[in-house]
């Protein structure tokens, strides 16, 4: 058998990862915020506007390890043709993909975590208005979570679910909590993981 020298991307791995970290977090800060104050001119309920927001980060996730999975088998295909070496076929793979990133169709997953939106029963949005207008919100989110599974191992959000118990690793309790809830009445921003385990606290509401 050939012995195969890790690729470019594996040998990038943890720059990669650690700007994606940042990025994650910076979105929590930045656009996060910024899809906030623009969903408030629409709704006045500030739960429904959290709320919105945090599906928009979950279905973003969603719509980008879909992605993500279609391009890799693509392009596995398309390099398996001609491969022959020294790097293994999963790295050269991965190397292309981490290489070639503007070819994912951000936008396409941006029309699909709408459509998921739409036909969501947990939040709702005025009629004459469209989620379309924190799609930059949700454009960066796609691209971060696309990103992220060029990793090894790959980053994802944790699952919520309403009246989960809080988990005071997992999450940062909002100002309006009640904090002497245990259990979570809906989530703000979800949790970046790895292997399970914690590496960026989302943040949720906690009431009786």
């Amino acid at each position: 058998l050939r012995s195969c020298s890790p690729g470019r991307a594996r040998r990038t791995n943890a720059s990669r990862r650690n700007c994606l970290v940042a990025r994650f977090r910076d979105i929590y800060t930045q656009e996060r915020l910024d899809a906030e104050t623009l969903l408030r001119t629409y709704i006045s309920d500030m739960e429904m506007v959290q709320r919105i927001i945090y599906i928009a980060a979950v279905e973003s996730f969603h719509a980008a390890k879909m992605a993500y999975r279609q391009f890799k088998i693509r392009v596995r295909d398309t390099l398996s043709r001609g491969h022959s070496g020294p790097e293994s076929l999963e790295d050269t793979v991965l190397d292309y993909i981490v290489h070639h990133e503007d070819l994912y169709d951000v936008q396409a997953s941006v029309n699909e975590v709408i459509r998921s939106m739409d036909i969501n029963p947990k939040i709702s949005f005025p009629p004459e208005i469209d989620f379309i207008v924190i799609s930059t919100l949700i454009r960066e989110l796609c691209h971060v979570a696309f990103s992220m599974q060029t990793l090894t191992p790959p980053l994802d959000i944790a699952f919520g679910t309403d009246g989960e118990l809080i988990s005071e690793t997992k999450y940062h309790r909002s100002l309006n909590s009640d904090f002497t809830a245990v259990l979570v009445a809906y989530h703000v921003w979800p949790a970046l993981m790895e292997n399970d385990i914690v590496i960026v606290k989302g943040e949720a509401v906690t009431k009786r």
